[in-house]
């Protein structure tokens, strides 16, 4: 039967930023039409947090939470990750692998290699094409694309921006390549109200150097309210360069207008600053100006990646990446006109709207499931 439910295993490495808040949704929506769902993450970084936020997924994985080594880069992980996974489809009755991200699309597609009952598929989340053209390691991880294009029964884009980026980069592939864009939960589109004193500007996001976090803390400290008074800035998120950006507040003398707020939930972060800022260099499709435009809240963003394919009718508000001077200019117009702020909110906010929702997410991908199913039955 063509509704039947099928029984599908999701790998991805760290259960963080948007990538995981894209597996979260996918995997409840799934399990609430009567799919069996598996899901696979790394062992290596586990601590708290981590298997807090699996653990809340626990009702919805009927086959499990299951763990794997997955160096962030490479490592011995690498060669045991596949293995696992595969034995671990083969002793669930797996009929779909789904990897996210450049580690969790390795295993996936790794583990399907030879086994003729079951389809692998893959989501980006920017992976790959985060690293720049010209990187040892970006070389690296585009010849392991290569190689694993033959074991891949469709690569979903969550823009046209990654699309045709992978063409560019890597190839086109002959698989299914559908764009199917990440989407939000109607109860998200309600207002967020703002704390009584809250910070200019908020960051969300992973401390990693793709995230431009030291060209949004450089152009801060020119901006001013029309007051005089400094603007200051709320900064959630952990990672790699919370080290550097520490030094870097310091160094500017940003220690009194900079509050580092440590990992927290993206919606309870919203009610804390006016405005958020997505100084990214390269990006896919970010949630995060997604949640904060259902939450009603302006955002200054680069013109990077998929975004503009959020922005909409607001694309010209974007910003180039790497100009701390033109951050800066647009961080100051917000402040200097909180009118022209909330005119282009409320503009994204109908866009968002009318085009971004969990539901249709997962039906387009629902769908792509059954139709490389068939596809490879039709084969053998």
């Amino acid at each position: 039967m063509a509704d039947r439910p099928l029984r599908i295993l999701q790998v991805l490495r760290a259960p963080i930023g948007g990538l995981f808040r894209h597996v979260s949704d996918l995997t409840l929506a799934l399990a609430e039409r009567g799919h069996e769902i598996g899901i696979v993450a790394d062992s290596l970084t586990a601590d708290g947090l981590t298997e807090q936020r699996l653990a809340a997924l626990a009702p919805s994985a009927k086959l499990g939470i299951h763990h794997a080594p997955m160096p962030r880069v490479f490592g011995p992980g690498d060669l045991i990750a596949p293995l696992k996974v595969r034995r671990l489809a083969n002793e669930l009755g797996i009929e779909v692998l789904h990897g996210h991200g450049a580690k969790g699309g390795l295993n996936a597609r790794a583990a399907r290699m030879g086994v003729r009952s079951r389809v692998a598929l893959y989501t980006l989340h920017g992976g790959v094409l985060n690293y720049k053209p010209d990187s040892m390691i970006g070389g690296v991880f585009r010849s392991i694309e290569h190689l694993l294009l033959s074991q891949t029964d469709a690569i979903i884009f969550e823009s046209a921006f990654a699309q045709a980026t992978f063409r560019k980069m890597i190839a086109s592939p002959k698989c299914p390549v559908p764009i199917i864009h990440n989407g939000l939960k109607p109860s998200e589109f309600v207002p967020v109200a703002l704390e009584p004193e809250p910070y200019d500007f908020l960051f969300i996001g992973e401390f990693r150097p793709v995230k431009g976090i030291e060209f949004l803390l450089e152009a801060l400290v020119e901006v001013r309210a029309p007051d005089g008074r400094p603007a200051t800035l709320i900064m959630a998120g952990s990672g790699p360069d919370l080290g550097k950006a520490k030094e870097q507040i310091a160094r500017l003398g940003l220690t009194d207008r900079v509050n580092l707020a440590g990992v927290q939930p993206a919606r309870q972060m919203l009610g804390r600053g006016r405005y958020v800022v997505v100084p990214s260099l390269a990006e896919s499709l970010p949630y995060v100006i997604l949640e904060a435009a259902s939450a009603g809240r302006p955002v200054i963003a680069t013109d990077v990646g998929g975004i503009n394919e959020i922005f909409g009718p607001t694309t010209s508000k974007l910003v180039p990446s790497a100009d701390a001077g033109a951050l800066r200019q647009a961080m100051q117009a917000y402040m200097d006109d909180p009118a022209v702020a909330q005119q282009d909110m409320q503009l994204r906010l109908e866009f968002v709207r009318s085009r971004f929702s969990v539901d249709h997410m997962t039906d387009q991908i629902e769908a792509l499931y059954r139709q490389v199913l068939a596809a490879r039955r039709g084969n053998d």
